[in-house]
Parts: structure tokens; C-alpha cells; sequence
């Protein structure tokens, strides 16, 4: 996103993101009129599209340096709370990432969506009160969309390739889905054909129970319904009106019974090698009874590696036929299903073509499934997220592709070389790892190194990435009891290099150990009312004014540089190397060095001296992210640092 680093003109930085989701609505409007004037009244119209800051891009090469802010909607409530946070961050922080935005089914996770509709808990009273023309949460959703382009960031949606257990997706479509049949502790049929069986049930309480809409003729047979129906009119007769969400909630219940009672199960989603062959848990611990009384069991792989896991309550789409009608559990990649592909990936387009996002977050991108790894020779039916993505392509040329993969060697979380399957699957930029480890160490170091290797070799980008949603939680405190400040630096600065961040890290209180659920961006996640991942409650931010002070001087110092070297080539002047005496990192613009950025990544030791190679200056030292004092200016030709402090970033400026 080479020098589109839209100035902030009018941010909240004086403010704790959660003071600034308390500014109300017509205070935080007359900022953006401030700011705006008269080109902000067409952004509140849903109907128009206030185009992409990168729409006149002709490739989504600019996802590869651009830096992302994660934003669960559920800790902050709702759509348009996320403008007032976005007011918070630089320009710099110049692409929103939404994670999951459809309605959720089985304990509420975002990441099990239940159907195609924009989740209703997202929508905003107050702000159909100001403007009572935006009455439902997809005009919401459209209109904060507008908002973020024309604060000059875009926007990405989360691409999921699979849904819940029984979500109406499913029962609408279940040739779609593989299926299971189970008996207490015994799968008892797993064949291919499952899902016709499922198709009568279905049709038959249609018939018994007649339409949840009333005045829609009944399908006459099976088959009709289910492949000639078109989707729209099967789902107003399966579960009732888009709008009724109590109705078609209970619909769902009564249909998800006669499933139950039959012993009709969606095949649960896997993650990692050999991701089939599956067996029910006997463990008692492994059994969950639902509200209605229903017991849910868990399944596990038969044959299980180091990150074979079974998700129970996801239904992966059936993508590929199987051998053998699915006897021993292994697909056939030369037999795509094509009905599903073009099923899903429809509707993705019709989701970015009706909010304008401008990239797409692949989840579970890692998931390779081939035995014999990355074929040579990929074809269109390679992978689903990197097929949405094609086509998007098509009609955006910028629309960008954010990989969920965490770069694990090869054949740990994917058969074969997890680089080779993301250049198969056209991802731009990945997630990776560099959140899993605090600042600093050998294992850290040895990542940032590799990471870097990869950036300039392969076809992707690797995220210098600070925090995830899934990473805020109890079990990672120890990454973020130190190193903060020097993670954003990097974040910020390191100007070629792609970053990402959750929501809640600017501000996130040091755990010495753990705190409540509730100061855990992961835990909301779900929706669950008690037990081990439970939630009493909103959110609670943070309170760290001191690291928030600090990185809010980084943040000004990037609204004043970063449209000057936004996008630049680095050239390194210290580069990432576990094996350097030090933990010292430097760098500058390889065109033309107008400022020189220093890292100390030892968060517990200071350095000194570091020898650092400048370029023809003369340089001065204009900045320090430990200190607000203004630093000594005095020209530098060479320099030997001999107080870099532990966990200090410096940034020198050619005279």
C-alpha cells in the first residue's frame, strides 16, 4: 500500500479506546464532519459505495505491507463502535480486519456460522435512533464500511469453510456436507450417501410440520426440493422470514430433534495430518449434555499426530468426493465436488459486491489435506479460499487474500511445505507465528529471521504480528508482560513488511497471572455464560495508560513520517539473527535513507555498544519509544550506541 497512509486529522488519542466508545454518537459525527465535510453525508447512504482507498490498485499487492487491526465486533458490540475505535489508531493501521460477522449457532462462536445472515446482536439502536433510515444491521454494516474508506482504510471480511454443526446452511443443503450416522458410542454408517437419508428426514418433517411460511407450496418429492427449489424459498419453508429470528431459531430445534433422535450428525471439521478417520471419545469428560437434554459426544482421529484435531460442533463443506463410498475414510481429490464450490464461493461474492471489503482473511488457511502434499501442478479446484479469492479477483483486481496459517514446518499442521500451499492457494500475506513467543528469545529471533527469508523469496508475505484474538487469552500472559512497545515499533516501522493486530493490545494490562475472562479478547470469541471459557458481561478493556501514552508517541510520530516512507523497500543495517551477540536490529529505506530505525529486542537487558553502520548522514536522534523527553539532536556520521536501553526503539533523521 505504497505511501497510502491516510493522516488521521482528527484522532482520539487522548483517550483509552474504551473512553472513546463512550463519546456519543453526534459528537463522534461532527468529528468525522470536521474532518470530512460534505463528502461525509454520502457515506451514511447504504446504497452508495464510497470507493476503496486502494481501488484504483491493479493487483492486491499492497496487502503485503499493509498493517491490520483484528476487531472481534462482539467485545465492542456493535458495527458502528467500531468507528470511534478506528479513530484511535494512526493511519499507519490502515486495514481492519472483521473477524466473523454471520449469525453463530452452537455456543455462539462466530467462527460456526448458522446461515448467510449478518449477525443481529451487531446492530446498533442508538445509531437507527440518530438515522432512522439504517434499520437493520446490513445497512449498518454497509454504512461503517463507507466510514472506514473514507478514513483511508479498508476492510476485510473472514472467509470460514465451514459452518455450525446444524447450521440451516446445512439443512438446506446438506449434498453440500458429509454426514455420519452414530449410535451412543459407534459410528454407524459414514458412507457417501448419508446425506440422502438426511434429505428424507428433511422433506418428510416438511411435510408433516408444512411451511414455516405460510402460502409457500410444498415440494411434491425429494429431489425437487432439494435440487430445484431454489435456496431462498427452500429456507422461508424449512426455518421462516430472514427477519424472524426467534422463529426460525425454534424451527431449527425441532428440525435438529428429528435429526438427533434418527442419529444424524454432520461430520465434524478436523485440523492437521491425517485430518480423517474418525471414532467416537468413550471418555466421560468428552460427553456434553445440551439444554433440551440432548448428549453430544466428542469425536477424535483414529490414528492422531502432533495437531490432528476434531472440532464437534463445525461442519467443514464436503469438497471432494470419496473412494470406496468413504469405507476407509479418504477422499478423492480428482472428484470435486462442484456444486459446493460453486455454492460457496458464490456467495462470498456476493458478500464483498454488497459490502465493498477489500480483502478477505482465510480461515484455517493451513489446512492441506493431500497425503502426498502440494500437487505440482494445482488446478481450479486446489483450494477453497484461494478459488473465493480468484473470484473476487475477477471483478476487484485489488481484492487481497490474509491467510490463516502459522507457517509450522512441514507436515506438522498440513501435509507437505505449508509455503508451497500458500503460493497454491494465492494467499498474499500470512498470519504466521511471531505473537507465539515472547520478544526476544532464540525461538523468536529464529522465526523473525525465517520470516524475513520468506518475505523476500516467496510469493507471500509473512505479518510481523503482535497479537490475535486467539492468542488474548490466560494461557499466553507471558508474551505480553514485556517487549509491547518495541513490538508496535516494529509493527509500525518496518515499512516492507506486513503487521497485524488484535484489538485490546494498545492498552492490554500486564498478567502477572490470570485475570478474569472477561479481560480476554479470546473468551468472547464464544458466548458462553459459564465454565472454563464463561463470560459474565461486556468486555473490559485494559487499562495500561502507560504503554497506551507510549505507543500514542509512536503513532504521532507515524502520522508525521509514514506518508514518506509508507511501502518503502528496507534495506537492513542490522538484520534478525539468533546467532548475533546481540538482540539489535536496524534498518533504513533502500531507495533513500531518510531515517534509520533501531530495535533492541532484549526486553531485560540494555546494549551497549552495538555498532551500527549508517549511511552518509549527517543524522540526528529524534526519537526513543522509553523516553517522552525530547531526545539530544546532534549530527551523527558513525555511530556506536552505548546505552540502548532493554526493549528501546530509536529512529535518527538525515540532517
Amino acid at each position: 500500500m505504497s505511501n497510502n497512509f491516510a493522516k488521521n486529522f482528527m484522532p482520539l488519542w487522548d483517550k483509552l479506546p474504551a473512553e472513546a466508545l463512550t463519546i456519543a454518537l453526534p459528537d463522534i459525527i461532527h468529528r468525522l464532519e470536521q474532518q470530512f465535510g460534505e463528502a461525509l453525508y454520502p457515506a451514511f447512504d447504504p446504497a452508495q459505495y464510497i470507493p476503496s482507498p486502494v481501488a484504483a490498485q491493479a493487483n492486491p499487492a499492497w496487502i503485503k505491507t499493509a498493517n491490520t487491526v483484528g476487531i472481534n465486533v462482539r467485545t465492542i458490540q456493535h458495527f458502528w463502535n467500531v468507528v470511534p475505535y478506528a479513530l484511535t489508531l494512526p493511519g499507519a493501521q490502515n486495514a481492519i480486519h472483521l473477524l466473523p460477522i454471520w449469525e453463530p449457532g452452537v455456543v455462539s462462536s462466530l467462527y460456526g456460522p448458522v446461515s448467510w445472515n449478518i449477525n443481529p446482536e451487531f446492530f446498533s439502536p442508538a445509531l437507527a435512533e440518530v438515522f432512522p433510515h439504517l434499520d437493520t444491521v446490513e445497512k449498518q454494516l454497509k454504512v461503517v464500511v463507507n466510514l472506514l474508506h473514507l478514513m483511508g482504510k479498508t476492510v476485510g471480511m473472514d472467509v470460514v469453510p465451514h459452518t455450525d454443526r446444524y447450521s440451516e446452511t446445512a439443512l438446506a443443503n446438506p449434498a453440500y456436507f458429509e454426514w455420519l450416522q452414530r449410535r451412543d458410542l459407534d459410528i454407524v454408517r459414514h458412507d457417501s450417501a448419508v446425506y440422502q437419508t438426511v434429505q428424507k428426514v428433511l422433506f418428510d418433517f416438511v411435510q408433516e410440520q408444512g411451511s414455516a411460511v405460510s402460502g409457500l407450496d410444498l415440494p411434491a418429492t425429494t429431489q425437487f426440493f432439494f435440487e430445484e427449489t431454489k435456496e431462498e424459498e427452500r429456507l422461508k419453508i424449512l426455518f421462516g422470514w430472514q427477519s424472524d429470528y426467534v422463529g426460525r431459531l425454534e424451527r431449527r430445534k425441532k428440525i435438529i430433534e428429528q435429526l438427533y433422535a434418527a442419529g444424524f450428525e454432520t461430520m465434524p471439521a478436523t485440523m492437521g495430518p491425517p485430518y480423517r478417520g474418525l471414532e467416537v471419545d468413550p471418555h466421560p469428560e468428552a460427553k456434553v449434555t445440551d439444554e433440551d437434554g440432548r448428549v453430544w459426544r466428542d469425536y477424535r482421529i483414529t490414528r492422531p499426530e502432533g495437531f490432528s484435531r476434531v472440532f464437534g460442533p463445525l461442519a467443514r463443506y464436503k469438497l471432494y468426493e470419496s473412494l470406496d463410498d468413504n469405507q476407509n475414510w479418504v477422499l478423492d481429490f480428482a472428484k470435486p465436488n462442484h456444486r459446493a464450490w460453486s455454492y460457496v464461493i458464490e456467495h462470498y461474492r456476493q458478500i464483498q459486491a454488497e459490502f465493498g471489503f477489500d480483502f478477505m482473511r482465510g480461515d484455517m488457511s493451513h489446512v492441506q489435506m493431500r497425503p502426498g502434499g502440494v500437487p505440482a501442478q494445482p488446478d481450479e479446484y486446489y483450494d477453497l479460499l484461494g478459488a473465493v479469492k480468484q473470484a473476487v479477483l475477477r471483478e476487484k483486481p485489488y481484492f487481497g487474500y490474509f491467510a490463516e496459517s502459522f507457517l509450522a514446518p512441514p507436515g506438522a499442521m498440513a501435509y507437505g511445505d505449508e509455503c508451497d500451499h500458500l503460493e497454491a492457494s494465492f494467499a498474499d500475506s500470512t498470519l504466521g507465528d511471531l505473537q507465539s513467543e515472547p520478544v526476544g528469545t532464540a525461538r523468536f529471533m529464529q522465526s523473525f529471521q525465517q520470516y524475513r527469508d520468506w518475505l523476500e523469496t516467496r510469493q507471500f508475505a509473512p505479518n510481523f504480528t503482535m497479537m490475535t484474538a486467539d492468542k488474548d487469552d490466560p494461557r499466553f500472559d507471558s508474551f505480553y508482560l514485556t517487549g509491547n512497545e518495541i513490538r508496535y515499533f516494529i509493527a509500525l516501522f518496518l515499512t516492507d513488511m506486513p503487521s497485524y493486530m488484535g484489538l485490546g493490545f494498545e492498552c492490554r494490562d500486564p498478567h502477572p497471572v490470570p485475570a478474569p475472562n472477561e479481560y480476554y479478547t479470546k473468551l468472547y470469541v464464544f458466548s458462553l455464560p459459564d465454565g472454563a471459557k464463561g463470560t459474565s458481561g461486556p468486555y473490559k478493556w485494559g487499562e495500561n495508560r502507560d504503554l497506551y501514552n507510549h505507543l500514542v508517541r509512536q503513532k504521532e510520530l507515524a502520522e508525521e513520517i509514514m506518508p514518506l516512507i509508507g511501502g518503502a523497500q528496507v534495506q537492513w543495517l542490522l538484520r534478525p539473527d539468533v546467532h548475533a551477540p546481540h538482540r539489535v536490529i536496524a534498518w533504513t529505506q533502500a531507495a533513500a535513507a531518510q531515517f534509520v530505525f533501531v530495535a533492541n529486542l532484549d526486553t531485560e537487558n540494555a546494549q551497549s555498544p552495538v555498532s551500527l553502520p549508517m549511511p552518509p548522514g549527517p543524522w540526528e536522534l529524534v526519537f526513543s519509544t522509553v523516553s517522552a523527553q525530547e531526545a539530544v539532536k546532534k549530527s551523527i556520521e558513525n555511530i556506536s550506541l552505548t546505552g540502548l536501553l532493554a526493549g528501546e526503539g530509536l529512529v535518527f533523521r538525515r540532517n
